[in-house]
């Protein structure tokens, strides 16, 4: 019965580490369900002038965008569905020098 409680103990806490940054921030719920953030390299966003592309999937998210943020940490994170490098982009975290 221990070792039941054990490892439902490190689920839960697996569990809540998905939404946290390496950093220590919490995603914000409405970008993340589980796995769908991490943070990605800054070579994998482009900077232009209408806005932030994503060069896996070309998707533009212009700065009037709702799904952009800033980033608390000074990198860039991405959400995507299911958290596939090339699905649809729920959230973008900038460094806040670009937004």
């Amino acid at each position: 019965m221990r070792a039941l409680h054990l490892l439902a103990f490190c689920l839960c806490s697996s569990a809540v580490a998905a939404h946290d940054a390496p950093s220590g921030w919490s995603y914000p719920a409405a970008c993340c369900s589980n796995l769908d953030c991490r943070e990605v390299s800054a070579t994998e966003i482009d900077e232009r002038n209408r806005g932030f592309i994503v060069r896996a999937t070309g998707e533009l998210i212009p700065y009037s965008d709702r799904r952009l943020r800033r980033s608390p940490d000074g990198k860039y994170h991405r959400c995507s569905v299911n958290g596939s490098a090339h699905g649809r982009t729920i959230c973008l975290f900038v460094p806040p020098r670009s937004f």
